[in-house]
């Protein structure tokens, strides 16, 4: 199954609809984003000095699961410091002349923005110290005895990373990076002040309630709460009066098969998968992500963030176990003589 198709996925649909209401919905401004306080604060001091003493930000590199708002804060950084913003992905840049052809074309004060900046290799991760460092790159040329090096300069830049998996940064890497902020998942409160901003954009006439609704079914995720939001318009408009109302969100959640946890088939599957094949577990992550026939990258990345914030999995050395609450969210009995565990 590919977590793409999932209405609760947290990464963007390759859909013209999504990444076309993504960019309309995308806040431009700190004023305007909601959430994520203390990242913002901060930011708004660094990016304040920043101004003030006429230099470019300081390299900013953003932590946490797909659709928290990582991409955005980078838009957000370029508007606030008045600069244009180049936009590139880790798996693009193979090799270090990728690297030379994309810094050379930036301008004084840019922001670079690179997103699942963890997939760069060493080698080409090696060259961006120097340019992070120093504002300067070393290009080889050429193989063996007549290969020559040589030096370009560039103009003061920021560099705003992404990522899904910090730990796969190499310290010095990581270390180059200012400020590292870890993005962690929105309230129910945040997310449902998100749905209304949205629901204004979109011209969607929305009932507070039914936001909250909305927002606690949304995984703790913007992209998801957005996505959500479209599809109970869809069902407002086409078999209501246009109106998004409580009992219109949880008919059409249900519709959607997502539940009152905003789990959905996959999320209960794996946890099913846990409880009834493993007894609960430990289970180690290759069997179980053999066990749903998943990769194990996607479970740890995708589907795993959330089950373990809202406390239905624990990792242990052992492997994964199934919490109290996964059994009583699942409907199923405790295993005897583990009642104490969870």
């Amino acid at each position: 199954m590919e977590f793409d198709d999932r209405e609760v996925s947290p990464e963007l649909m390759e859909d013209i609809e999504e990444v076309s209401d993504e960019l309309k919905l995308r806040p431009a401004t700190l004023d305007e984003y909601i959430g994520q306080g203390a990242i913002l604060s901060n930011l708004r001091v660094f990016i304040q000095a920043a101004k003030n003493r006429e230099e470019a930000l300081d390299h900013v590199l953003f932590a946490g699961p797909p659709g928290l708002g990582k991409t955005t804060l980078a838009h957000v950084i370029a508007r606030e410091m008045g600069v244009s913003l180049k936009s590139t992905s880790g798996p693009v840049i193979e090799r270090g002349g990728d690297l030379a052809a994309i810094v050379s074309n930036l301008e004084e004060g840019d922001v670079l923005f690179i997103d699942e900046i963890h997939r760069l290799n060493r080698a080409v991760q090696e060259i961006l110290y120097p340019a992070m460092e120093d504002y300067e790159i070393d290009i080889v040329l050429g193989q063996g005895p007549a290969a020559r090096a040589l030096k370009f300069n560039l103009p003061q830049f920021t560099l705003v990373g992404a990522t899904t998996r910090e730990g796969l940064l190499s310290a010095p890497f990581r270390g180059r990076f200012g400020y590292v902020a870890v993005l962690d998942f929105y309230s129910p409160e945040e997310l449902a002040a998100i749905v209304r901003r949205s629901a204004t954009v979109l011209g969607v006439e929305l009932d507070d309630d039914a936001a909250l609704m909305l927002a606690s079914r949304s995984r703790g995720t913007p992209r998801i709460a957005n996505r959500l939001l479209r599809r109970v318009r869809d069902f407002a408009e086409v078999e209501g009066d246009g109106r998004v109302t409580v009992i219109g969100v949880d008919a059409a959640l249900r519709r959607l098969d997502v539940d009152a946890r905003g789990l959905d088939k996959m999320d209960r599957r794996i946890l099913g998968t846990l409880v009834e094949r493993f007894n609960g577990g430990p289970v180690g992550i290759d069997a179980l992500a053999a066990a749903i026939s998943e990769e194990r990258s996607t479970l740890e990345d995708v589907y795993e963030p959330y089950l373990l914030q809202q406390g239905f999995l624990v990792r242990t050395r052992q492997g994964r176990i199934a919490t109290r609450l996964a059994y009583t969210h699942l409907g199923r009995p405790l295993p005897s003589g583990q009642a104490g565990l969870f």
